[in-house]
């Protein structure tokens, strides 16, 4: 599947976010979003605690059991993000969407474009893409960007795992 750049990207981060320990520090979180391309990534200590508030917050979405408890959740993020699209031609390049001002902290521009490309996802695509893995134990999310949007897992491995276990749980029954 493919998603627009500040939509799908952005979904692509906040599951990142999401997915990041309790003990990260500053480096692994700058690089995460240099990675997604975030402008300006440098942070303090106190962005990086916000941004690992946020990141829980990012996770409930992902994680909520039903479409219109997940819209609740997208919303409640909508609203504390602030975000506020415009359309930006900063550096040359054509028209585009940005969510907070391209001079705003990183905390907040990247509390508004989780937030919008969560949205993105849940308004253009399908809500069913914002997925938690099934693997019993295991709280990965996910963006699926696969063809046909039926992934369950959030890797091969925890896939292997859990048909591994069923197998031998049918094999013990023989």
């Amino acid at each position: 599947m493919h998603f627009n750049a500040y939509g799908g990207n952005a979904a692509l981060l906040a599951a990142a976010l999401s997915n990041l320990g309790d003990r990260c520090d500053t480096l692994t979180v700058e690089a995460l979003l240099a990675e997604h391309r975030v402008a300006r990534a440098q942070l303090t200590d106190r962005q990086l605690e916000l941004l690992l508030a946020w990141r829980i917050r990012l996770w409930e979405a992902f994680a909520a059991a039903t479409g219109p408890e997940r819209v609740a959740v997208v919303n409640r993020l909508l609203a504390d993000a602030a975000a506020r699209p415009y359309v930006s031609t900063h550096d040359g390049q054509p028209p585009h969407l940005h969510y907070a001002d391209e001079n705003a902290d990183v905390v907040t521009r990247v509390r508004a474009v989780t937030a919008a490309g969560l949205a993105l996802v849940l308004t253009e695509t399908d809500p069913c893409r914002l997925g938690r893995c099934a693997a019993p134990g295991c709280r990965t999310v996910f963006v699926d960007v696969s063809r046909n949007g039926r992934r369950e897992y959030c890797s091969r491995r925890c896939a292997t795992r859990v048909h591994v276990s069923a197998h031998r749980t049918r094999m013990r029954r023989w």
